[in-house]
């Protein structure tokens, strides 16, 4: 596995940032190794909802989890606010970087991720091949 640092800045996107990573490496296949960072916005669709849900304030982003590839991506969050209330969800576009967000992604040169439309959830999920 090889391995891209990247450090996001005020106001960035946080999902149009790692989009856009997997398009300039051509990812066919990565995931996200760490992130530690904060928001000031945060778009997630939560456990069984079909609508976003907008957070504004401060948080800190404690855990982010995924996989992206330039046939489409798939990411996770949990963010606290100032009293340590944690709150988790599918990313959303309009996640807005607070101060920063320093993340690490794992390349895996021996697969292809793609997305295909799963008929028994209704949504494109996940397809893996071998390289």
């Amino acid at each position: 596995m090889d391995a891209i640092a990247l450090r996001l800045i005020p106001q960035q996107d946080l999902k149009a940032e790692l989009d856009a990573l997997a398009v300039k490496h051509l990812l066919e296949a990565a995931c996200i190794i760490t992130c530690v960072g904060s928001l000031t916005r945060a778009v997630l669709r939560l456990a069984g909802q079909t609508e976003p849900t907008v957070f504004e304030g401060r948080f800190e982003i404690v855990s982010l989890v995924g996989v992206l590839a330039v046939h489409g991506s798939h990411y996770h969050m949990a963010i606290a606010d100032a009293t340590g209330r944690t709150i988790g969800g599918h990313v959303l576009a309009g996640c807005q970087i607070y101060t920063t967000a320093e993340i690490v992604v794992g390349v895996l040169p021996n697969v292809r991720f793609r997305r295909e439309l799963d008929p028994a959830t209704g949504y494109r999920e996940l397809a893996i091949e071998e390289r």
